[in-house]
């Protein structure tokens, strides 16, 4: 194995495109609290703090998956021999010091979820994976408080009701996509005994469940605009953010894995609505 090799494993094991979607939201719980300009140094240190403890999160995760991963993911950085599971964990310890470092920075607020987060990313798998529903909620949770962690970052929960209308349409969008991805697993999870939600109430009912879950986000993602938190241009981007998540969740009846990834994209660009609603609040009208 090469060192190029190695070093794509090491990132691998991080899941880059979540490690960014988590710091988008991190700085999202920020901008709409409207810390970003007043408090630019606490902003990094929150968006540095969830990027570091998410890939330490991913990479733990990976660590004690490995087993399961070698029938469900062969060509993920452990299976493949990219990354010695001794190698994963050190890695992932490290990733998760950073983020405690950059958090003690924060306020008590932010510190108090940080910390709680923390403690839910290692639990994740030893405890509450094989749960029925309950591992994919601690996630949906933990992508949802990103906002709030944001916002409290900058020493206030800012707007609490568009801070908790984020947090529970990040969650549901989650929580929908998790669902999803049980059903993708669910030969390898059956195999090693996890009684996930998929294998509980079988998996075109676990797939129906995620589709209504998502219809009720999707319904719910107008809220924002109706409470005048954001204008017009948040619409113009949430509505094909929709239509992408919808697309996919119907997709993941005949392919999960598919659906599952596109979902994901759907996400990451709702994400992107909320900043550019935000940011039209900030220009000023002609006239």
């Amino acid at each position: 194995m090469t060192a190029g090799e190695t070093i794509r494993g090491v990132l691998e094991l991080t899941r880059p495109v979540n490690v960014i979607a988590a710091s988008v939201l991190t700085f999202i719980g920020a901008f709409v609290a409207g810390g970003v300009t007043a408090e630019p140094i606490a902003v990094a240190a929150a968006v540095g703090a969830t990027a570091l403890a998410v890939g330490a999160g991913n990479a733990i995760n990976d660590y004690f998956d490995r087993e399961i991963d070698r029938i469900n993911q062969p060509d993920r950085a452990i299976p493949r021999g990219a990354v010695s599971p001794r190698g994963a964990l050190a890695f992932s310890i490290v990733l998760f010091l950073g983020a405690v470092v950059l958090a003690l920075t924060l306020p008590s607020l932010a510190i108090a979820i940080a910390t709680i987060n923390l403690v839910a990313l290692v639990a994740y798998t030893k405890v509450f994976k094989g749960l029925p529903g309950l591992g994919n909620a601690l996630v949906a949770y933990l992508v949802g408080s990103t906002f709030l962690f944001g916002a409290a970052a900058v020493g206030t929960v800012g707007d609490v009701g568009a801070a908790a209308v984020l947090f529970l349409l990040a969650a549901v969008a989650t929580l929908t996509r998790e669902i999803i991805k049980d059903v993708e697993d669910v030969e390898g999870d059956r195999e090693e005994g996890l009684n996930t939600l998929p294998i509980a109430i079988g998996e075109r009912r676990a797939l129906v469940l995620a589709i209504a879950l998502l219809i009720l986000a999707v319904l719910a993602s107008p809220i924002p605009y109706a409470l005048e938190y954001f204008g017009i241009a948040y619409l113009l981007v949430v509505v094909p953010a929709d239509a992408i998540m919808l697309y996919a969740a119907y997709e993941s009846f005949d392919d999960p894995t598919a659906g599952q990834s596109h979902l994901k994209y759907g996400m990451f660009f709702a994400a992107l609505a909320f900043i550019v609603g935000r940011a039209a609040l900030a220009v000023p009208t002609i006239g």
